[in-house]
């Protein structure tokens, strides 16, 4: 990601096949990682399942909510600065640390 993010100003001086192939890269291990994510979920027994089912589950709800709400507040000018997807990376990443540690306490 930083190397797609950089590369065109840092490293080749906004070479355009550069910065596609740089974007392809890091889509192809985007899915490659979601498949890695699949077989870990996979080895994982029923409660480890359910533990991560429902933590994932709360993320994605809360996801969508948060995550319109951030833009409808953008979009009325309520607030200041506008929207960014880096702001609701990070509110998705701290939510599932959150209810996997939740679950986890629950659950055991």
């Amino acid at each position: 990601m930083a190397i797609a993010t950089f590369g065109p100003k840092y490293i080749w001086d906004d070479h355009t096949l550069l910065t596609v192939l740089a974007v392809v890269v890091n889509l192809i291990n985007g899915i490659l990682m979601i498949l890695a994510n699949r077989n870990l979920f996979n080895d994982f027994d029923e409660l480890e399942r359910k533990i991560h089912l429902e933590s994932m589950a709360l993320t994605l709800g809360s996801a969508v909510v948060v995550g319109l709400s951030y833009t409808l507040l953008d979009t009325t000018n309520l607030i200041k600065h506008d929207a960014e997807i880096s702001n609701l990376v990070l509110f998705i990443g701290v939510m599932y640390l959150i209810c996997i540690t939740v679950n986890t306490r629950r659950y055991t």
